[in-house]
């Protein structure tokens, strides 16, 4: 009799071990559990002796460890686009009317340091936007692709129909702002102005005090684009002809003098980037001068430094500036080599 009582309450205890034992393997799969970055042997953290043998790396190896964490993420094949937004947290509702009635459309080059491209998306991103990626033809194929999957997550952003392999200072950087406008000029999204960025940057205005911005009594029917006419310092640039080493370099041809600009067009020399208006595309991609100009440049040193700021200077050109200078506050820059003279170096402010 009390062998059967003791086979008994080793049973009760065995099926009470089995209950609460199910029940945590039960509670554990319900439980929403945050997700993990998948980190394959590659994007571990380098070792203390790898890292002795490179000490001025060490913030290079960081950056890259994280950009292969976020690679691998976004990869993961089981990733769905809604779980893949909110994680990143990117913002899918206009945060307010103002910023909706007035939709902004985006240009952003980039080739490397895929970190630093989702900060700055997830910066610029709303919905009512339209955003135009061009990715280098130079960049690595895994970061092509992780490009690609994040910005098939969205109706409103796409890759560049036609790509470019950039050379810094070359025409390619700019017909690489020319391919996506010509994708953006198709656009069902009734976007105001156009801002090109590359992935390196990060915006200092939020959203809405850029429409604020763009929308007021200085800016709301003109093209920003700083600059001056040409100086004496920068007429080689345009009285040289110059050849673009594709993917190097821009070399300069000493010997061989460039023709006058088309038309008569007095130079300009300024900054690369621009809030341009929709008119003012449909100028740069169907007028005649503008295409005359364009093919002039393309032997020209760092031709986005005067193309879109000599169109600008000309008045009949839809939101032309013809008395403009260096004024909109369109790209914040601190020059290395002036530092200790014109700013007090980066401090993460401006």
């Amino acid at each position: 009799m009390h062998q059967l009582e003791g086979t008994k309450c080793s049973f009760l205890l065995c099926l009470g071990m089995s209950i609460i034992i199910c029940s945590v393997i039960y509670m554990r799969t319900r439980m929403p559990r945050e997700p993990k970055v998948l980190e394959p042997p590659s994007c571990r953290s380098f070792s203390t002796e790898c890292k002795a043998l490179l000490p001025s790396m060490e913030e290079g190896v960081e950056r890259y460890r994280r950009d292969c964490q976020l690679e691998s993420y976004i990869m993961n094949s089981r990733m769905q686009c809604s779980n893949l937004t909110r994680d990143l947290h990117f913002i899918t509702k206009p945060l307010s009317r103002e910023e909706e009635d007035y939709p902004l459309a985006f240009i952003v080059t980039v080739h490397k340091e895929l970190e630093l491209f989702v900060r700055l998306l997830r910066a610029i991103y709303m919905p009512q936007n339209v955003y135009c990626i061009h990715v280098d033809n130079k960049a690595s194929v895994e970061y092509q692709a992780a490009v690609l999957k994040l910005v098939s997550c969205f109706k409103n952003t796409f890759l560049s129909s036609q790509r470019e392999t950039v050379t810094y200072a070359g025409f390619s950087r700019l017909q690489a702002d020319i391919n996506c406008m010509k994708d953006l000029s198709k656009s069902k999204i009734g976007w105001r102005k156009v801002v090109n960025l590359c992935g390196q940057d990060f915006p200092v205005k939020s959203n809405l005090e850029l429409v604020r911005y763009m929308q007021s009594k200085q800016w709301r029917d003109r093209n920003m684009t700083p600059g001056v006419k040409q100086p004496e310092s920068m007429k080689h640039r345009t009285q040289l002809q110059h050849r673009e080493i594709v993917g190097s370099h821009v070399a300069t041809r000493f010997r061989l003098k460039k023709g006058h600009p088309p038309h008569n067009l007095p130079v300009y020399f300024g900054t690369a980037y621009y809030a341009l208006t929709r008119a003012f595309v449909d100028f740069v991609l169907e007028s005649p001068k503008a295409q005359d100009l364009l093919e002039w440049s393309k032997d020209t040193f760092s031709p986005d430094e005067h193309y879109w700021v000599t169109l600008n200077h000309i008045k009949e050109v839809p939101g032309s500036h013809i008395d403009g200078g260096w004024e909109g506050d369109i790209r914040a820059i601190k020059w290395r080599d002036q530092e200790g003279r014109v700013h007090n170096g980066c401090k993460g402010t401006v």
